[in-house]
């Protein structure tokens, strides 16, 4: 059981660093259609998160503080990396991040899968359904890709 709390924890503390990120994201590019965009997916890792946080209470097991602040303390420091690299690279800055953003969704993806898998039918996660949280994870990909691909043109050529 500890072993499953620790993953759980990873996850929340890796969806910790995702809300900051946007967050900054959505402040950096105020004003821009893409902030209305970052914010919608906020939004909903947000919203996936509070599902997260209510299966680690269902285990009677408390948040990892320490997770969290290092999730916290990660992201503080890529953003430092973005901030410090002027302009061009805040354009740079901004593919990575979605990059990052993808990987981390990817992950959550997964987790949903192999809780889904694993555990699908204790009743602890009664009433959660992981095949959609799965299959929203998938549509957040797709639409980030989506948005990864424009960016990454746009940058991407002018660096030629």
């Amino acid at each position: 059981m500890r072993q499953l709390v620790s993953y759980l924890n990873d996850h929340l503390a890796g969806s910790v660093g995702a809300i900051e990120l946007l967050d900054h994201l959505v402040e950096t590019h105020e004003g821009e259609p893409l902030a209305a965009f970052l914010q919608g997916l906020r939004d909903d890792i947000k919203a996936d998160q509070d599902v997260l946080r209510k299966i680690v209470q269902r285990f009677n097991a408390d948040e990892s503080s320490i997770r969290k602040a290092g999730a916290w303390l990660a992201e503080k420091i890529a953003r430092a990396k973005i901030n410090l690299a002027g302009q061009k690279r805040r354009e740079l800055g901004l593919l990575q991040a979605l990059e990052a953003l993808i990987l981390g969704i990817t992950g959550k993806q997964l987790l949903w899968r192999a809780l889904n898998a694993s555990i699908g039918g204790s009743p602890l996660l009664r009433g959660v359904d992981l095949t959609k949280l799965e299959e929203r994870a998938i549509e957040q990909i797709e639409r980030v890709e989506t948005q990864r691909l424009e960016v990454a043109r746009a940058v991407l050529l002018r660096m030629k």
